[in-house]
């Protein structure tokens, strides 16, 4: 039966060794190959992704050009900048296939605003690392020019600007979302958990220095839009209870429950599986859908039948 469905790209869907933007497009297009599986089977899709590398290498790009006259631009700005072209490689590549293939579809790219809570505990302990590794000096030198940046030792790889990563409220472009969906389109939003923003006491939106993260956006989005099912790909085809141990077991099918009680035995990697679970669990606790953890590859057999970590009530 067809649903409306939100797929989350994972960075390994865009992210290339050479970070340039014919690798990126040639690598997008066989992500685009896999997503078009959705459409063929009649569903409504949504697409979202990260733009973690994209965002670290247009800030890097940024502070090595700047002078007085030409500044570095706020993260808000950078992010929708990289949703663009992001949502560019990939409008250009479902039309593509849609067009080869003779599928009626149209898609387009929406620059997606986010509204974030500004008194998210968030804001108050930066977390999320941002942009390129720099040497204890220059990070001294950086906080004289900008006295408001944070910077925390990542991995012992060098320093890193970590900024708030906020929870998502809502999806402000969501019922121009529902609207595409109704004629026929494929939407691409919410890249990069979307540009966050927060209501002023005018009632005017205005963006923050924040990150938020995608799946999060992605389980609101799927919220927001009353879709049947949250799908978040990433680079196994299941989420496991003991990763890397003896015991290891991959979770088929379960519950918020069992996911609960497993999210407090601490069995999900904090920046990997633990967010993504964590989405997963909002999404299906706040809607009837169902949400679905497993690869780009695997796919094809989860449009089959059952596949991947799937969350149910």
């Amino acid at each position: 039966m067809p649903k409306k469905i939100v797929v989350a790209l994972g960075g390994n869907a865009i992210a290339t060794k050479d970070g340039s933007a014919g690798a990126q497009l040639n690598s997008i297009k066989q992500t685009a190959e896999v997503l078009a599986q959705f459409v063929k089977a009649g569903n409504q899709l949504v697409v979202t992704h990260g733009n973690g590398p994209q965002v670290g290498n247009l800030l890097l790009q940024m502070t090595k050009g700047q002078s007085k006259g030409n500044p570095p631009m706020p993260l808000d700005t950078v992010g929708a900048m990289t949703q663009g072209s992001i949502g560019y490689w990939l409008q250009k590549s479902l039309s593509e296939i849609f067009e080869k293939e003779n599928i009626q579809k149209t898609t387009a790219t929406i620059v997606t605003q986010t509204i974030v809570d500004q008194n998210d505990e968030a804001f108050h302990a930066p977390s999320k690392p941002i942009g390129p590794f720099y040497s204890k000096a220059k990070v001294i030198a950086y906080q004289k020019e900008h006295p408001g940046y944070v910077f925390a030792e990542d991995a012992g790889r060098g320093y890193r600007r970590v900024v708030a990563s906020p929870r998502p409220i809502n999806i402000k472009e969501a019922p121009l979302i529902s609207l595409m969906l109704e004629n026929g389109m494929v939407p691409i939003a919410a890249g990069g958990g979307g540009i966050p923003v927060i209501k002023t006491a005018d009632g005017s939106l205005t963006g923050v220095e924040a990150v938020i993260d995608k799946d999060f956006s992605a389980a609101k989005l799927a919220e927001n839009i009353g879709a049947d099912e949250l799908i978040i790909l990433t680079a196994v085809d299941y989420a496991y209870i003991n990763y890397g141990k003896s015991s290891q077991k991959k979770l088929g099918e379960v519950t918020v429950h069992e996911t609960m009680e497993y999210l407090e035995q601490g069995q999900f990697a904090a920046g990997s599986m633990l967010p993504k679970i964590q989405a997963a669990n909002d999404f299906v606790s706040n809607t009837n859908g169902q949400a679905v953890i497993t690869s780009l590859k695997n796919v094809s057999h989860l449009i089959t039948g059952r596949s991947g970590t799937v969350i149910t009530n």
